[in-house]
């Protein structure tokens, strides 16, 4: 192989690394159908099927209100989640493993671009949604896991009866 060749082999496999991106667009678009992936902690809801709706705040202070819920294991609920915070914010439903995993992934890619029906990515003063359906039982978290606000707190919990 001549030097050529190996230098276009290089600087091709460089440029081919990943690109994470963070933007304060929301990351779902409602027309766009949903990723139905079974979970340990549920599977994407079907809006026309929400059994309950649960408003969640977040702040700068790096708080969910409220921090705590329980849902009835089979419960479509549409988490309608508001950012009244300066800072941007997100909220990721998930196992406290998956959740632990992820906030470490976000401090070497604070930039990481999310679209998975389990999360939002909320601009300050702005409000989005998830539906979820909890079709298992246990005890599962939701975070926000941008770089520094799950390790300040900003963590909460979800009993499924």
């Amino acid at each position: 192989m001549n030097m050529f060749v190996a230098s276009a082999l290089l600087t091709a496999a460089l440029f081919a690394m990943p690109v994470y991106a963070h933007s304060d667009k929301p990351h779902k678009n409602s027309t766009t159908p949903v990723k139905a992936e079974q979970k340990p902690f549920g599977i994407a809801g079907d809006p026309a099927k929400t059994t309950r709706t649960i408003r969640f705040s977040m702040i700068d202070a790096m708080r969910f209100d409220p921090s705590k819920i329980e849902v009835k294991q089979g419960e479509t609920v549409t988490f309608v989640v508001k950012n009244n915070g300066k800072l941007m914010h997100e909220m990721v439903i998930g196992t406290m493993t998956d959740l632990t995993e992820h906030a470490e992934l976000m401090k070497k890619h604070p930039g990481m671009e999310h679209d998975e029906p389990y999360m939002v990515h909320v601009a300050p003063g702005k409000t989005e949604t998830i539906v979820w359906q909890f079709n298992r039982p246990g005890e599962f978290n939701f975070a926000c896991l941008i770089a520094g606000h799950f390790e300040a707190g900003m963590v909460g919990s979800i009993s499924v009866k």
